[in-house]
């Protein structure tokens, strides 16, 4: 299987190839795409060397599948050229999410929509894939009512070019501001850019590809993101009401039976999530799950996840084997 992957010297890229690798995806020829700059350059991939193409060559190569990481304009530009060509895109940017003829897949939820006609599908953003992992089993069994999300984003959100402000910063050295303020030692609460209602893009992408992956516009969400000086995963303090009570041991048993997630809560213990140890993990991870006593069936959790892999690289990969799997290619 001839597998392009777009952007393939990024750092989401780079992730990309390496989960590939780990996974043993049935790849017989790897295109890695990239930037003019990188045009003709060598990446490693399972011990061979591979020539970095433009996007123009790799077209004309028509791989079986095209794995994007590149950003949004560079998808709406080149996504249609390769599905035109027979491709099956797998796009990880916020280019075609929102897309009424697009699907949003996170394979756990709603990998059976997709279908051999879908060219060009859209991974979802990487703080929602981890929100929609927990709250779906329990949308299930309680139905959602409304979710108040407060996420603490990892700067590899960000790029390279966020972590090296954060190491600059740390051992005092003046460098490139992928920020308009420091972040070592501080918690910005904005992430992306502001849109007209005050929030910002990241907070509404949580709001409106929640209700799409849940297939449910009744279920009300509101966000605030904040970016804090973290590498290992994105984290989120999550309030979720339901039209359904609820007992806390059933909630842990639906999230512990739900594939990809590892509920990790016990007080006693102290064992919670945190991004340090989800960090190159595949897996979303939950925790300190209790009532809100303020409210009727009303519940909170934690939830943990390494934001490159299963918020980007993984969940790409992930459809990618379902469509192998389920001979949609």
């Amino acid at each position: 299987m001839k597998v392009a992957v777009v952007g393939a010297t990024g750092m989401v890229g780079e992730i990309m190839l390496k989960v590939l690798a780990e996974r043993n995806f049935p790849v017989t020829e790897l295109i890695p795409v990239a930037s003019e700059k990188s045009v003709g350059s060598e990446i490693e991939f399972k011990g061979k060397k591979f020539v970095v193409q433009s996007m123009a060559e790799a077209v004309k190569m028509k791989p079986a599948l095209a794995l994007f990481s590149a950003g949004g304009s560079i998808s709406l530009e080149w996504a249609p050229e390769f599905a035109a060509v027979g491709t099956t895109v797998i796009d990880n940017s916020s280019a075609w999410r929102m897309d009424v003829t697009k699907k949003l897949v996170v394979p756990e939820i709603n990998a059976s929509s997709l279908t051999k006609d879908d060219k060009i599908i859209a991974n979802p953003n990487c703080s929602t894939i981890q929100l929609v992992m927990a709250l779906a089993p329990l949308h299930k069994k309680y139905k959602v009512k409304r979710v108040v999300v407060s996420t603490y984003q990892s700067i590899t959100g960000t790029g390279v070019k966020a972590v090296r402000q954060l190491e600059n910063e740390y051992v005092g050295e003046a460098g490139e501001m992928a920020y308009a303020y420091p972040i070592h030692r501080n918690a910005i609460p904005h992430c992306d850019v502001f849109e007209d209602n005050g929030y910002t893009k990241e907070e509404m992408k949580l709001v409106k590809e929640t209700k799409k992956i849940l297939a449910d516009d009744t279920v009300l969400v509101t966000a605030t993101a904040v970016r804090i000086p973290v590498v290992g995963g994105h984290s989120e303090a999550v309030n979720v009401a339901f039209e359904q009570d609820f007992a806390i041991d059933e909630v842990r048993r639906l999230l512990h039976e739900t594939p990809g997630i590892v509920v990790q809560d016990n007080t006693d213990t102290n064992t919670y999530p945190m991004p340090l140890y989800a960090q190159g993990k595949d897996e979303v991870f939950v925790g300190r799950i209790r009532r809100d006593e303020t409210q009727p069936n009303t519940l909170n959790m934690w939830i943990v996840s390494d934001n490159l892999r299963k918020g980007a690289a993984t969940n790409t990969i992930q459809i990618a084997e379902y469509l192998v799997a389920n001979a949609l290619l």
